[in-house]
């Protein structure tokens, strides 16, 4: 997943951004779920969401954060993450190799 890497861009102005790793994995995610976004119970266990978008965040990404109740056995409350704006990504090394 090191190797991993995309380049994005935020239209209709922004500049092309190269994301690596993790973060990059994340972002495409993001992207891939559109509008509906993506809550942790999507994503393989044990990955740990809130750090990568903290981390996309930290980047001038926007990426905005809606609280669910959620039931079962450990009953409590999780985030929705989508990422705001229009992102485009302009290449996807996971797709090259």
């Amino acid at each position: 997943m090191k190797n991993y890497s995309i380049v994005v861009k935020v239209e209709p102005d922004g500049l092309p951004i190269r994301l690596h790793g993790r973060p990059a994995w994340m972002m495409r995610e993001l992207v891939a779920a559109g509008k509906r976004g993506i809550t942790p119970l999507d994503l393989p266990a044990g990955v740990r969401a809130a750090h990568f978008v903290y981390l996309l965040r930290r980047d001038g990404f926007i990426i905005s954060t809606e609280h669910e109740a959620h039931g079962g056995p450990f009953k409590g409350v999780h985030g929705r993450y989508r990422a705001e704006g229009d992102i485009t990504i302009l290449e996807d090394m996971a797709v090259a190799a």
